[in-house]
């Protein structure tokens, strides 16, 4: 049982150390939205969101002034589009992104996600429509998120389906070129993505889920990094414990806020989504909580051995808090999002190849990367199957968000404003994987899948 007591010591973390729940986020099933008619399709999909989710923003907003609790944004997640869509046309699939920026701009929330793919094993001839608008979809709106689940341990990687990505994030960068590429900020690549995130571009409601949940990610890059800090030179198992601590008592933030919402919404509580997510802010950074562990830069060598450390230690705080967390949960490391990530790439001290290291221990993977607009397809390619890969190998979720700035090369910045920020353009390997890529096919699920 949670009161407000519980989170009286937390005022101060609230005040001065960035702390907030970064999203409330309803997931809405539509199964019961199928249709062989495009336009009725559509219909119900608006009808079904805007019905369920129509007190979604009123109610975070009071729970914010009841505990003064910083709820930055109110989001909807859907069914994936492309298990609902069936074989309406590519055109059809448009319709649907734009019903969904409909639907989110009658709710007044931050973002939407679901139009959304599962091609882990192979795909449907709806998901290749799916996708193969992806670009388009993303141009022609603003609030839609996009996903794609192209690998999972137990099937493998499709590789197929990661070469229809990779010219995706192209087209989506290239159409929205006088937009420093905007597009590919809302479209994710997934490993063994969860079905119960809240966070955007990845979010959707998974096949598995209630009619309708409520799930809340919660954020404290700032708490974490005050709390070493007050700690001193004390040992690194001294700090685990502290860390640990420490995510106990935000989770416990979120537990409240999840509660307090799924009752006055009188929907299912989901998950607590755990997750420490950097904004551009000062004082909101997990690179600097990795400095003040001790490194002298993020990106030095031992940043993968710290980021491990701090990972496992939220997790251990964040399940000592809820009995249901799930999503992410753990690190982020997005490069645009993290004032200390910035500043580590901007001094060279933080390389791609450093970066998908630490995505072994990590929640995500290559988050908000801008590299250069004429980076090859085949090359992003070659990046998104190397992070999935590691994921697919270590049973967990990866993932690749890749924004090939068009018209910007190494040296240059991208802004994209808001909690999206900005980011230096990261240098990449120039030698091509095309041929690798060319072969297409399956990597097969490897030998520590077979768990029956």
């Amino acid at each position: 049982m949670i009161n407000t007591s519980d989170i009286l010591e937390t005022i101060n973390m609230i005040r001065q150390e960035n702390l907030d729940v970064r999203t409330i986020t309803m997931g809405i099933s539509l199964f019961d939205c199928v249709s062989d008619d495009e336009k009725r399709l559509c219909d119900k999909i608006y009808d079904k969101i805007t019905k369920k989710a129509e007190r979604l923003v009123e109610t975070g907003c009071e729970i914010e002034k009841k505990y003064g609790i910083p709820i930055v944004n109110k989001r909807v997640s859907v069914t994936p589009i492309s298990i609902i869509g069936g074989d309406i046309s590519p055109d059809g699939y448009i319709r649907v992104a734009k019903t969904l920026q409909r639907a989110a701009d009658t709710l007044g929330i931050n973002f939407i996600g679901g139009f959304s793919a599962l091609v882990q094993k192979g795909m449907t001839e709806g998901a290749k429509r799916l996708i193969s608008v992806i670009p388009e979809a993303l141009t022609e709106t603003q609030l839609v998120c996009s996903s794609v689940n192209v690998a999972s341990t137990k099937a493998g990687i499709n590789m197929d389906a990661i070469a229809l990505m990779g010219k995706a994030i192209k087209r989506a960068a290239y159409l929205t070129r006088d937009n420093n590429s905007i597009a590919c900020a809302k479209l994710v690549v997934f490993a063994n993505a969860p079905e119960d995130n809240p966070f955007m571009a990845g979010a959707f409601h998974g096949m598995g889920e209630e009619e309708t949940a409520i799930n809340v990610g919660v954020s404290g890059p700032g708490v974490v990094a005050s709390a070493i800090k007050r700690a001193g030179d004390c040992s690194l198992s001294e700090l685990a414990e502290l860390i640990k601590k420490t995510a106990f008592k935000i989770t416990r933030v979120g537990q409240l806020v999840a509660m307090e919402a799924s009752k006055k919404l009188d929907v299912p509580f989901g998950i607590i989504d755990l997750s420490l997510a950097p904004t551009p802010a000062v004082g909101d950074s997990v690179a600097h909580i990795l400095e003040e562990m001790g490194l002298e830069s993020c990106g030095a060598h031992g940043t993968t051995a710290a980021l491990a450390m701090l990972n496992d230690a939220v997790k251990k705080g964040g399940v000592m808090a809820s009995s249901r967390v799930g999503g992410l949960s753990g690190a982020f490391i997005p490069v645009s999002e993290d004032a200390g990530m910035i500043d580590a790439v901007e001094k060279g001290a933080l390389t791609i190849e450093k970066l998908e290291a630490m995505t072994a221990v990590c929640s995500v993977g290559l988050d908000m990367i801008a590299v250069p607009g004429d980076t090859e397809e085949a090359v992003i390619c070659g990046i998104i199957a190397d992070e999935i890969s590691i994921g697919v190998a270590n049973t967990k979720t990866t993932a690749v968000r890749l924004i090939p700035a068009y018209g910007k090369k190494v040296g240059d910045k991208v802004d994209f404003g808001g909690l999206l920020g900005y980011a230096p353009i990261i240098k990449l390997n120039e030698y091509s994987p095309a041929r690798f890529i060319s072969r297409g096919g399956h990597i097969p699920a490897p030998i520590h899948s077979l768990k029956n």
